[in-house]
């Protein structure tokens, strides 16, 4: 989209750099996956940094369409603040971050972040609209200086070389956000440029640093987002231009880069990932326990939410330095398997393609295991935290099938879905996407799937099949608001039939009895139902006895959910 230029940084100059920078790394993606080669050469630093600038870009919409959505805003037309949006461009590259590469830029984010929100509302608590030059500068030497602190053991030639020097330029430069975003645009090539005589790993592969390159890429969206133009040929830097890119399959990496250790020894066969609730005195202690159990260590966050990452040899035991720190979440563990990459292996075999493969969003830890041990590939969507269109893409690449058949569960994720599905077609996979709303939709797609039969003959049936389940939830009521059912008041329970609100009651067990009955008057075979963690414990035994006794040859089954956001999900076929 054209951009108008302009000199200060505000919500909007915010949420414009997100999506240019989003856009910018779905570009330069593959070159940079095909560049990575440290830490390890595992062909994803592009993806990493893509996945992770679009959670923050996807935070900064929903800041900006809550405010637009409200009355009495506190911005003008409606927009949030500069220190809002600010903060929400944090928050989400934080609990998007993925891999090193990502984690690392959550917390450039979120330096400049701080830098940001704190000159915009000021020492007295007044809120400007905007920020300038100067402002822009001390962000930018925060980010680099708050990445740095994250990383247990820095290596120079990295993106945190890469950082500082924009920082640097940026600090000699006078002028407004254009002129600073420039500077440190310009500073951050030379220094890219300069990596391979700084990491001999990259200087043997002679590429430079792919995570510096995907930060060259994001800052040269910010001069974009100020000077209305991308700098030198899309933000790759003129010093990137000149360092040989090999290139590489994107289907695997069939000749890695050599990655042992200096001393001989291959690296750990594990990396483990997970958002923390924790004191700041307890991730210090976390940080030490992780620096003995394994390498690529990187705590980021603050404010009693973090994201660690870490490659260990036992998974286990970081999964279990987390627990005794807080509350681990969002927990990742990526086996990099024996002869790969990661472990400094001289090849690993190629895996064949599977021909047929099922990718599915779940709500709840609890589905996300039912659809597994039914051969599914599972994207987990926590409440509040609905998947991108780039972590569905990257479930596609892991389901490793020559056919996919995608089920987003969620009306709200038609079009971040379909997204994916284009991508992933480009790619040469193909994928069917049915579009089914809710999870119970899934489970009955999912039972009549058969990989033996034609592609579409599958598609059919599966799609048949859940259209022909009406699916409903229970769920709180937050605030009062008017509904299809009449006027709901905080806390009451809500039963929703195919989205819409049918019932409102004060009692959980009462609303889904009623629910029920409404969807069985069409008449039914099986009633699906999904337990939340908040369900009542006797609902099941309750509901299992109303169908058997109401309503002749109506079978029901019975699941546990987890944390899945809605206190139950009913389908009936």
């Amino acid at each position: 989209m054209p951009q108008v230029p302009q000199t200060f940084f505000d919500a909007l100059a915010v949420r414009t750099w997100c999506g240019l920078a989003l856009a910018a790394l779905g570009r330069a993606r593959e070159e940079i996956d095909a560049i990575n080669v440290y830490p390890v050469a595992d062909g994803d630093t592009g993806t990493n940094l893509y996945l992770t600038l679009e959670s923050a870009y996807a935070a900064v919409e929903a800041a900006f369409a809550g405010h637009e959505a409200g009355a009495g805003a506190s911005g003008p037309s409606g927009a949030p603040t500069l220190a809002d949006a600010a903060r929400a461009m944090a928050h989400g590259a934080l609990i998007g971050a993925r891999g090193n590469s990502g984690t690392i830029l959550a917390q450039l984010l979120r330096g400049m972040a701080q830098v940001l929100a704190a000159d915009a509302e000021g020492e007295t608590g007044g809120e400007s609209a905007h920020v300038g030059g100067p402002a822009l500068c001390l962000a930018l030497r925060r980010a680099a200086d708050a990445a740095r602190e994250a990383v247990v053991h820095p290596v120079e030639g990295t993106v945190l070389t890469v950082a500082s020097a924009a920082a640097d330029a940026a600090a000699g430069a006078e002028g407004d956000c254009g002129t600073v975003a420039r500077a440190a645009y310009e500073g951050a090539s030379t220094a890219l440029a300069a990596t391979p005589g700084q990491l001999a790993v990259l200087g043997r592969a002679g590429v430079v640093d792919a995570g510096g390159r995907g930060l060259v890429t994001v800052l040269g969206a910010l001069v974009e987002t100020f000077r209305g133009e991308a700098p030198g040929g899309g933000g790759g830097g003129a010093g990137a231009a000149r360092v040989r890119v090999p290139v590489r399959s994107s289907d695997a990496l069939d000749d890695p880069v050599d990655c042992v250790d200096e001393d001989g020894a291959s690296g750990p066969a594990f990396e483990v990932i997970y958002l923390l609730e924790a004191e700041d005195a307890a991730v210090a202690r976390l940080r030490e326990r992780l620096d003995r159990l394994g390498d690529s260590l990187v705590v980021v966050g603050g404010d009693g939410l973090w994201n660690v990452h870490v490659h260990v040899d036992d998974a286990g035991a970081a999964v279990e330095a987390g627990v005794e720190a807080g509350r681990p979440y969002r927990i990742r563990i990526t086996h990099f398997g024996v002869g790969d990459v990661h472990t400094g292996g001289a090849g690993r075999p190629h895996r064949e393609r599977v021909q047929r493969a099922v990718v599915a969003v779940v709500p709840g830890e609890g589905l996300a295991g039912l659809y597994g041990e039914a051969g599914a590939t599972t994207v987990l969507a926590r409440p509040g935290e609905p998947p991108a269109s780039g972590e569905l893409v990257e479930a596609v690449r892991r389901a490793h099938a020559r056919e996919v058949v995608l089920l987003p569960n969620d009306a709200d994720l038609r079009h971040t879905a379909a997204a994916a599905a284009e991508q992933a077609r480009s790619e040469g996979i193909r994928v069917a996407l049915i579009p089914t709303r809710s999870a119970v939709q899934g489970i009955a797609a999912l039972a009549v799937h058969e990989p033996e039969r034609r592609f579409d003959e599958d598609v059919v049936a599966m799609t048949s099949a859940a259209g022909a389940t009406r699916y409903a939830e229970l769920a709180v009521a937050e605030r009062q608001s008017w509904t299809m059912a009449g006027i709901c008041q905080t806390g009451d329970v809500l039963g929703l039939i195919d989205g819409d609100v049918a019932v409102i009651g004060s009692d959980v067990t009462a609303t889904a009895v009623a629910v029920i009955d409404r969807m069985l008057q069409a008449g039914g075979e099986m009633v699906t139902l999904v337990l939340g963690d908040e369900a009542p414990e006797t609902i099941a035994t309750h509901l299992e006895a109303r169908v058997r006794e109401g309503y002749l040859a109506v079978d029901t089954v019975v699941y546990r959910g987890g944390r899945q956001g809605a206190l139950l999900l009913i389908g009936v076929e």
